[in-house]
Parts: C-alpha cells; sequence; structure tokens
C-alpha cells in the first residue's frame, strides 16, 4: 500500500565499506607529488603559500602534540597542529598531568579529565609553546574553540603562530545565538592576516559557506575518531569517505565561482594505510590523525589517548583508549614497517596506492575509481584476525 514517506534517506559509507580500484596505467611510487599547499585565499592579504612535503597534519591533541612532537613532526615534512586550550597551555610542567591520566582507574579518568580541564589557561603559556616550536625551525599551527579565538588568537599570532586552527565538533558558517555578536570569519581572516583552517563539518552546504568565508582549508569529520564518542552519544556524524566526497564537491564548486582552491583535510577516523588512501581517492587534500600518532613512542599521551570532549563539564563526548607506543614517529610515517596490519608506513602506502592508480599527484589521486565492497577486508581472509589491527 502506498502512503507518504516522511524523509528520504540516502546510503552513507565509511573506510570498511568501499575500495579503490587499480589503475589502466601505472607509475612507479617515487614519482609521485603528494605535498599540500595552504595559503590565504584572501585577495588582500599579502600572504605567501606555504607548503608541505606530506599531506598529513597531527591532531590538535593533547596525547598527540605538544612543542617537541610538533618540531619532530614539522622536520619529517608535515604539520602538528598544538591544542591552545589543553595542558600544555593550562600547566608549566604538562608531563606530570600525563602521568596522572595515564595512572587513573578507567573508572576515574572521565572525571580527573573534567578537573585537569577546568584549570586556567595561562596566556604565558600560549606564547612559551609558540615560541619553542618556531625555535624549532619549523611552521607553527594552533587550534582554538570558537569560543576563545577572539581572546586568545592575538596572542597566538604575535608569538609567531603560522596558521590558525578554528576548530569545534560542528563548524558553520552561520552561528545563531541570543548571546553578543559571536565570531565571523571574514572578519577573522582580515584581523588575522594568516591561514585560517576552520572545522569540523561533513555536508556539501556547509563547507561551500565555510569556503565562501575566507578560510584557507576545511577539516572534515564529525564524531569518526577512535577516542570520540560523539555519535555515540548524541547521534550525529556522516560516515568519512561519504563526507569527504560531499566536501570535496563543494570544493571544486566553489573553484569553479571563484577561482580559488581551498584544501579539503578528511579529519578522524583513519586507522590504516588503506583508510588514509581511500580518503585521498574520496576527494581529500590532507588528513588529520590522532590515534595513529598517540602510538608513536615520543607522544606525550604515554601510550593513552583521549577525545578533546571528553573533559566536557556536562555532556563528555569522549574516552580514554590505550593506543600504547608500538614505534618511533618516524617509522609510522615511513618505515621500514615491522606489522603487517597497515598501522606503519603510512607515506609509503599513499605512495604505492597512487602508483597502483596511476596518479602522479593528489589531484590525480581524487579521480581514482572507487567501488562499494564492504567485503573487500573480509573476502579470502578467513585465516586472518583482526587481533593486530588498533
Amino acid at each position: 500500500m502506498f502512503h507518504p514517506k516522511f524523509k528520504e534517506m540516502e546510503q552513507a559509507f565509511g573506510f570498511d565499506d568501499v575500495a579503490i580500484v587499480p589503475g589502466s596505467v601505472t607509475i612507479n611510487p617515487d614519482q609521485t607529488d603528494i605535498h599540500l599547499s595552504i595559503e590565504n585565499p584572501v585577495v588582500f592579504i599579502d600572504s605567501k603559500e606555504l607548503k608541505f612535503p606530506i599531506p598529513i597534519l597531527a591532531s590538535a591533541m593533547d596525547a598527540v602534540v605538544n612543542p617537541t612532537t610538533a618540531i619532530q613532526f614539522g622536520k619529517l615534512g608535515g604539520l602538528a597542529v598544538l591544542n591552545l586550550e589543553g595542558i600544555q597551555t593550562r600547566y608549566d610542567n604538562p608531563d606530570e598531568i600525563f602521568d596522572e591520566i595515564a595512572q587513573a582507574p578507567e573508572n576515574e579518568v572521565t572525571s580527573l579529565l573534567q578537573k585537569i580541564y577546568s584549570a586556567p589557561i595561562k596566556e604565558n603559556l600560549i606564547g612559551e609553546r609558540i615560541n619553542t616550536i618556531k625555535q624549532g625551525g619549523v611552521m607553527c599551527a594552533a587550534s582554538l574553540t570558537p569560543a576563545n579565538t577572539k581572546k586568545l588568537s592575538p596572542i597566538a599570532k604575535e608569538a609567531g603562530m603560522d596558521i590558525l586552527v578554528v576548530q569545534s565538533t560542528v563548524t558553520t558558517a552561520r552561528h545563531i545565538s541570543k548571546s553578543y555578536r559571536g565570531l565571523t570569519f571574514p572578519e577573522l581572516s582580515q584581523k588575522m592576516a594568516l591561514p585560517i583552517v576552520v572545522g569540523n563539518c561533513c555536508t556539501y552546504s556547509a563547507a561551500l559557506e565555510l569556503a565562501r568565508v575566507g578560510v584557507a582549508a576545511i577539516l572534515v569529520g564529525v564524531g569518526p575518531g577512535s577516542a570520540c564518542t560523539t555519535r555515540e552519544v548524541i547521534g550525529v556524524g556522516v560516515p568519512q569517505i561519504t563526507a569527504t566526497m560531499c566536501c570535496a564537491a563543494a570544493r571544486d564548486t566553489y573553484f569553479k565561482e571563484e577561482g580559488d582552491y581551498i584544501p579539503i583535510i578528511t579529519d578522524g577516523g583513519i586507522r590504516t594505510g588503506g583508510d588514509l588512501c581511500k580518503a585521498f581517492a574520496a576527494g581529500a587534500d590532507a588528513v588529520m590523525i590522532g590515534s595513529p600518532l598517540a602510538q608513536a613512542t615520543e607522544a606525550p599521551g604515554k601510550g593513552y589517548h583521549w577525545g578533546m570532549s571528553h573533559p566536557h563539564q556536562a555532556l563528555p563526548r569522549g574516552t580514554r583508549i590505550k593506543v600504547s607506543n608500538r614505534a618511533p614517529l618516524e617509522q609510522i610515517l615511513f618505515g621500514p614497517t615491522s606489522v603487517t596490519n597497515g598501522t606503519q608506513n603510512l607515506v609509503g602506502a599513499l605512495r604505492t596506492s597512487m602508483g597502483v592508480c596511476g596518479a602522479k599527484t593528489i589531484k590525480e589521486m581524487h579521480n581514482a575509481n572507487m567501488i562499494v565492497a564492504p567485503s573487500i577486508k573480509t573476502e579470502g581472509k578467513f585465516l586472518q584476525t583482526s587481533q593486530n589491527i588498533p
């Protein structure tokens, strides 16, 4: 019997639902160009293009990035983002806090994190942490939430910050509120006169509106991170392949409109080299990863990782997970790998995938054919187990 539908739903796909189809031409992996460029798209601001040899950002998460790892990651060719509202800017001796978190019983860790993150941000530490990174000879990217951007971003810029990341669970160009006039990105772009990366979003319309207000790059992903429970707590999110494709379409629409290319950065949910490669085939220009880097022996989290919404005072949306310290950061990025589950030599995986797809550049990788293939990881693998996949 026919009856009207209340809503129409479309199917959405995550990393485990799809596969990349090999190309009809192959090239040597070492001939691929995987660099990432970020520049300020606001035409009246004189801003140079910033180039990074590898298209990987380290997440602005306390267990992943501190000044030391930011310097190391930058020297390896990527861009690490320092959380300016985290442990590094609340405590003079952050290592003591990380020890406390790592040693906390599971049933006490949420309340402990809530207490730790309730300490006030010390503005002098913002300058100190950024100065340390700049003295290390690398680009400095730093993250703030929209609520604190107006107040703290000038301090970070004065200290030498190169890229500002404005990040929250969900970010839109239009925000409705009864409070005072909030953050507007066109004004922020003029005031800061440096590239501003904004996120997170997961739809075509939100990404297109963000591109139109003058941001330099867009972070894509709501709730896919291994330490994030946003999807469980509030039921919001779009699987990363579909989210990336939708936002990449918005990027291309804006490029046709204005001639400005706004990179799309897939943020969260990437566990292995295979996931990373699928993100690029789905349209990403770069990826931001957390838990794979939290496994580095140099990571500040001491073998643990937690979501940035975990310390929320009223509605925590994260969990502390044990990732262990598995390998040095350089080995995770470039190998040689000591495991067979795809969690090491992420850059080598990307170059190899591009090679078998015949893609010399990231933009050519966007043209790789993809198929819906939910059995791609299980077909013929009955003798294997997933025990080595984190």
